[in-house]
């Protein structure tokens, strides 16, 4: 099944991060970015916060399960949904943890012909 967008929407929301908070869709479903930072992945209408040591300590109770076939388990954030500060602090702090994006390789032009 794949996500609503009313579902992405509404994590934003609850998260509170304005446009720091952006959405991709990948397949059906979407990965969720924090200042340009993979921090979790909307699947089948459920959050799927990355693994980290943020999970760890600040929800280390959240069921986990795989986003989708043949993925490892991913936290499984959807009961943060009703507390939008924790849901926000571990949206800040798994993007704190993640890499920096890789720099974007300037595209060829094509030629003529």
């Amino acid at each position: 099944m794949a996500t609503d967008q009313d579902f992405v929407d509404y994590v934003a929301e609850q998260a509170g991060l304005g446009e720091r908070l952006t959405h991709r869709k990948m397949f059906g479903e979407y990965a969720l970015y924090l200042d340009e930072k993979v921090v979790a992945f909307a699947c089948d209408n459920s959050l799927f916060v990355k693994p980290s040591a943020a999970v760890v300590r600040l929800a280390p109770d959240l069921p986990q399960r795989p986003p989708y076939p043949g993925a490892k388990d991913y936290p499984v954030a959807d009961e943060l949904l009703d507390d939008a500060d924790a849901l926000r602090r571990l949206l800040l702090e798994t993007a704190t943890l993640m890499p920096a994006p890789k720099p974007k390789k300037p595209r060829k032009a094509r030629g003529k012909g």
